[in-house]
Order: C-alpha cells, then structure tokens, then sequence
C-alpha cells in the first residue's frame, strides 16, 4: 500500500472496528475523505469499497470466537451502573478530551433542567477507543472529573468510584489515584459490530433519562 492508502485504511479499520456505523456510513465517510485529501487520482472508490467489505467480514468471523460477556458488554453494565450511582458516564465522547468535556457539560445542564446535579463524570473519547482496538497491547483509558469542580480530593473521589465499578465489573486497572491522571484497563479488547437495532450507545438523552428517574 502506498502511504495515502495505508491513511484511508487506518480510517477505514477504525471505523469498522469501533462498530458505531453503519456500512453505508463508512463508506460515505471514507469517499469524502479521499476527496478532502484529494487522493481521487490515487484511490478508487472500488478500492476503498473493497477494503471496508473485507475489514467488517473479517470482523464478522472473529467475532464468532468472542467470548461473552466481552470487555464491551462489561463497560455497557459499569457505564449503566455509574449513571444509577449519579455518575455521568459517556461512550465514545468526541475525538478529544476538551470534545468529551463538552459533551457532559451538555449532559450536567440537562439533568439541571430536571432538579439533578450529577456527582461527577466519566467518558472515553474516539482516539481512547483507537487503542481499544489495536491488533497489539489495546487498553481503554478513562477520563473522570466533576463539573465546574477544581478540588482534587473531590476529583480524587469521583475516579475511586469509577475505579470500584469497574473492578465489580470484572476489570483489572491501573491508576494511581491522582487526580491528573486517568484510569486505565490493560487489555481492554473493543469488541462490537454495528446493529442498527440496538442501543444507540452515543445517545446520550438516554443517559439523562436514566439519572433522573
């Protein structure tokens, strides 16, 4: 592969792999992005069209060896439990940390709206969820904090919630209870395929509906 080609393939086997598109979508993404790299004369749509077909049929014969629960099904049911214990807890938050802050900014002043004020937050963004994905050494790291805070014992305590609910969820982590830095799990393996008939994971109205019953 050229270097152009091996750039829309990482974007192709992210997309695929991180489940969150459908087919249609991805290939809709991927041929708008060979034409904002004006890489047309290069790339073919047959090209790109052929690698995505291949990269979700992979997936989809891989996938019949996952064991259950997977890493993914466990961080659903720890996410699910964060948001009953008043936890803000967002999948595939933005691209970046400063995207995933927003994003529960946007969360807290909903609850407000409904008489709640979340104990804190957590997300992991797009480009934690590239390493999930990894062929070698994946691994998820978790963001934490509380909104409009700036006390660390306060921060400190968010992410030791968020590191007991994921341990009772079957995860081995690594953090150092500081407040500068975010929870790890070694070894998280990102195992999903898109199903347009399940959960919209990055619906985050949900989220809101479960904190405020």
């Amino acid at each position: 592969m050229t270097e152009n080609e091996e750039f829309i393939y990482e974007s192709i086997f992210n997309q695929v792999r991180m489940g969150f598109l459908s087919i249609d979508e991805i290939k809709e993404n991927i041929i708008e992005e060979i034409e904002d790299n004006e890489f047309e004369d290069e790339i073919s749509e047959e090209w790109a069209f052929e690698k995505i077909d291949q990269e979700y049929q992979k997936l989809l014969l891989e996938s019949k060896q996952w064991k259950t629960p997977t890493d993914t099904e466990k961080l659903i049911n720890a996410f699910d439990q964060l948001c009953d214990e008043n936890i803000i807890a967002l999948h595939n938050a933005g691209y970046t940390t400063s995207d995933g802050e927003y994003e529960v900014v946007e969360v807290e002043r909903e609850l407000q709206e409904n008489e709640v004020v979340s104990d804190g937050y957590c997300f992991y963004h797009e480009q934690d969820l590239a390493r999930a994905i990894a062929i070698e050494d994946p691994s998820l790291y978790i963001a934490f904090q509380k909104v409009d805070n700036s006390d660390d014992e306060t921060t400190i305590n968010v992410g030791k919630k968020v590191a007991e609910v994921l341990r009772n969820n079957g995860f081995e982590i690594n953090w150092n209870e500081s407040s500068r830095t975010k929870i790890e799990i070694p070894g998280f393996r990102w195992q999903k395929i898109f199903d347009e008939d399940a959960r919209d994971l990055q619906d985050y109205s949900e989220v809101v509906d479960r904190m405020i019953q």
